[in-house]
């Protein structure tokens, strides 16, 4: 399982790549792996006012439909077309073309895992 260095975790297994205040957002590969083929994706939209901790979105796959929750407070300034058009890039990139959707982020963020704490995390789920 990959766990980029340079990125930050949730418990619920979404990745945040924070610059200038806009967070990128994006599910593990551990999340891609645990739900096998994905089949559809339904982000935020742009626009969307998101709170850290809740619901904003879903992710389907053949074995589940699973929500995504967002890593930071803030307004919803970009969509992923290419995801969401093909979801199949999720799982086989998740980490670079599958990110999901762009956050300007309201706030500090707060209860983001280490890379360190999140291979802790998804070790005692594995």
């Amino acid at each position: 399982m990959s766990v980029p260095a340079e990125l930050e975790y949730t418990k619920e297994h979404e990745w945040v790549s924070i610059s200038d205040g806009i967070a990128t957002v994006g599910i593990t590969s551990f999340a891609a792996e645990s739900l096998g083929d994905i089949v559809f994706v339904e982000p935020p939209e742009s626009g969307t006012t998101v709170t850290a901790g809740e619901p904003c979105g879903e992710v389907e796959s053949t074995k589940s439909v699973s929500d995504l929750y967002a890593p930071v407070n803030g307004e919803v300034v970009e969509v992923n077309a290419d995801a969401v058009a093909d979801p199949e890039v999720i799982g086989a990139d998740p980490f670079g073309r599958g990110w999901l959707f762009k956050v300007e982020i309201a706030g500090e963020p707060s209860d983001l895992l280490t890379p360190e704490q999140y291979t802790q995390l998804t070790e005692g789920e594995g």
